[in-house]
């Protein structure tokens, strides 16, 4: 019988990828895999095949004043929500994806300004956490940043984004008990956004007292 505490027995190397194919080449690309895996009572599974979403990875921010306890959420279009949401306007924290050479720091900054006009110092950003959107059918891994910030001048209401990209984005200043009552109600549905609140609100207080000292 399997030790059910002995979680993560296989690696990388117990998966074999036999073939992998180009079946889409957009904005995004679509591969499909074939696939043998290692199974938990021993023994390989049979070789099947997978459509993978390759859409790159890419980088959250979540911009968070802990002396003011309020953060920076973004609203933006998003297609993908069209058929699964009342709105397709999304609540999010600011993210991109990585251009070429660029850190997941140089990201997070990047896009803060393209976003939200935001001026992030690289001395007031820390990791959180790196997480797999949709491992599922997804490669896209989100690599999650906290930035520390003032917004004793920030107010709603500014619109930013890239023209040639076509970005429409208005920025949220709202307190973190807001924002969690936002996401209580269901008015949040971004996955990376979801877990961005869940951290910080288990993390605040420990963030406001740093500040602090």
């Amino acid at each position: 019988m399997t030790n059910l505490y002995n979680i993560q027995q296989f690696s990388a190397t117990d998966a074999l990828v036999k073939s992998r194919d180009i079946k889409y080449q957009g904005f995004f690309r679509i591969d499909q895999y074939q696939i043998q895996h290692r199974l938990f009572n021993g023994g390989w599974s049979n070789e099947f095949s997978r459509e993978i979403f390759e859409r790159g990875d890419a980088v959250v921010l979540i911009p968070y004043d802990p002396v003011l306890d309020k953060v920076v959420l973004i609203e933006q279009f998003r297609a993908g929500a069209i058929r699964a949401s009342k709105s397709p306007w999304m609540l999010e924290f600011i993210a991109g994806m990585f251009g070429e050479n660029e850190s997941p720091v140089d990201v997070a900054i990047r896009e803060a300004e393209e976003e939200a006009k935001l001026l992030i110092d690289k001395d007031n950003v820390q990791h959180v956490m790196n997480f797999l959107s949709t491992p599922g059918g997804c490669s896209e891994k989100l690599f999650m940043y906290l930035a520390i910030i003032d917004a004793s001048e920030l107010s709603s209401g500014e619109v930013a984004g890239l023209e040639y990209e076509n970005e429409d984005i208005l920025s949220h200043v709202v307190s973190r008990q807001q924002a969690l009552d936002w996401l209580a109600q269901g008015k949040i549905e971004n996955a990376s956004t979801i877990i961005g609140l869940q951290w910080l609100a288990m993390n605040y207080q420990r963030l406001v007292k740093e500040q602090i000292k």
